[in-house]
């Protein structure tokens, strides 16, 4: 069943969560004003794909069961699925600044991978039991939202060592029928507004903390789960152009002795699968990122390009002016192309899904993460310094002041005022304000930090071949004889670097041979 956004919405009076935002106790999530941005941006995701136009985009045929479901929803089995998954994320985000739902589509991809993959080094059953619960979600049409930060506490020290042992989500009982856990997801996107929480942990965790080696689904409603949020981007808000409209909200959940049935259950103390997940989730989201973030860029350089013509700029006559867009569109055009690349060297999966490349995944996550500062100040230097001084819009119905607000704000003489005055603010919404910072924040910090990202793109670029390159064509000769071993893990061997025969047999005649390779 596909739902549409009405669908969507009143789906979530079939729930009671418990939500407090700004300290007070939220009755009904779907008709509270300050989440009403957040919920029509998920909207969003559900109406694309009754839209006929869209359609193509935002529905897919799940291999596993054959049904037609929604793109934010299904398991990638081809380049072809990435590709149009990257475009479906951005075309949603450029109409609505970040569609929040992808992050479903992120999880379940990871689990399907990593519960496969657990099963078949382990001989458990979770894969099964995933396939079940994935069906029903695509059946339902349901949003998930993905606990995986943990609050993590002093960032010293491993979970196990921490004072208090709820600053990570942990198993903290075990019965036949199920598990208990206890703990803190202190990031969750759409908390308030989704149908149920993935949990997943955030980390590869070592023996001693198998505990928090934990990955299940939990209904938003489960006894013992509270959300604490904030506003979903600036509702009520005369100001707020964009975000009054469609904003996102984040929300901090407390797991206290949540109750988890067996078949909602998909890792369990399996630390090394864990680690795998943890990392699988964040390629699949990072990918998803870019074109989220390229949707963002589409709403700056479109509105750059409109306030250029309000204040009677010819971008093709004014260097300075085209060359600041043509940098905007550089940047924006850089990182959604290493996502095209990450999907046409995507890499099949023992699961029967497909994994986009690790490395053009990172490099775009990493170039979005650091340019969103760069992608403000493009806008701000093409709009002018009107955003800085730009009365509210109160002053658009004053009757002692609109008149002359029009006369002396407006630019060209056949563009209105208002329109000139409607665009800035919307720069101003996006860039300038509170929920313009925000925006910065989770670029650079959504889906892990700048550095988790040098250390995957490190992890897996082949540095070693390169290496290798070079010494061909010096003529070293290195190369033919074996003796050089990449460090890098996944690149020589499984056991990783070891002595080879030839050296081992040389010293067993001659013990002076005591040398490393490494």
């Amino acid at each position: 069943m596909l739902l549409d956004g009405q669908g969507y919405r009143d789906s979530l009076r079939r729930y009671a969560p418990r939500v407090f935002l700004n300290g007070e106790r939220i009755e009904s999530v779907a008709d509270e004003p300050l989440l009403e941005p957040g919920i029509a941006a998920v909207a969003s995701t559900y109406d694309f794909a009754h839209h006929e136009a869209h359609r193509s985009l935002l529905t897919a045929r799940q291999g596993t069961s054959g049904q037609t479901v929604n793109r934010m929803l299904h398991i990638n089995e081809t380049s072809e699925d990435l590709l149009t998954k990257l475009e479906a994320t951005r075309l949603v985000c450029r109409e609505v600044g970040c569609a929040q739902r992808y992050l479903s589509h992120d999880a379940l991809n990871a689990i399907f991978q990593a519960t496969k993959r657990t099963d078949d080094a382990q001989g458990t059953d979770y894969h099964d039991r995933f396939l079940g619960y994935l069906h029903r979600v695509q059946d339902e049409d349901l949003t998930l939202g993905v606990a995986m930060t943990d609050a993590k506490g002093d960032r010293s020290l491993r979970p196990g060592q921490q004072t208090n042992p709820d600053v990570y989500v942990h198993v903290k009982d075990r019965r036949p029928d199920g598990i208990v856990i206890s703990g803190t997801k202190a990031i969750v996107t759409g908390a308030p507004y989704m149908h149920e929480f993935l949990v997943m942990p955030c980390r590869t965790h070592r023996p001693e903390d198998a505990a928090f080696a934990v990955c299940c689904a939990v209904p938003v409603d489960a006894e013992g789960v509270t959300i604490v949020t904030r506003p979903a981007g600036r509702p009520r808000e005369a100001a707020a152009k964009f975000s009054a409209k469609f904003g996102q909200s984040t929300g901090v959940v407390i797991f206290e002795d949540v109750f988890v049935p067996n078949d909602c259950v998909f890792l369990d103390g399996e630390c090394e699968e864990g680690g795998f997940l943890t990392t699988s989730y964040a390629t699949h989201h990072r990918h998803s990122c870019i074109g989220a973030r390229a949707g963002f860029g589409d709403l700056l350089i479109g509105a750059g390009a409109l306030v250029s013509e309000a204040n009677g700029l010819d971008i093709g006559r004014h260097g300075h002016i085209r060359d600041a867009m043509v940098e905007l569109i550089t940047i924006t055009e850089s990182f959604f192309a290493c996502g095209i690349a990450a999907s046409v060297y995507c890499t099949a999966d023992p699961a029967g899904s497909v994994m986009p490349d690790p490395v053009f995944s990172n490099i775009g996550k990493l170039l979005l993460a650091t340019k969103i500062y760069d992608m403000h100040r493009v806008a701000h230097y093409v709009s002018g310094g009107m955003i800085v001084a730009l009365p509210g819009p109160d002053e658009d119905h004053n009757p002692e002041t609109r008149a002359a607000l029009s006369e002396v704000l407006g630019g060209r003489s056949d563009f209105p005022a208002e329109k000139r005055l409607e665009v800035s603010r919307l720069i101003e919404d996006l860039t300038a304000s509170h929920q313009g910072g925000w925006y910065s924040i989770i670029s650079l910090h959504g889906g892990g930090s700048p550095e988790a990202m040098k250390r995957e793109i490190w992890r897996n670029y082949p540095v070693m071949e390169r290496v290798d390159l070079v010494d061909r064509l010096l003529d070293r000769g290195v190369l033919d004889v074996g003796e050089r071993v990449s460090k890098q893990p996944g690149r020589c061997c499984v056991t990783g670097c070891q002595v080879p025969d030839r050296v081992q047999a040389d010293r067993s005649l001659s013990p002076a041979l005591e040398t490393h390779d490494h």
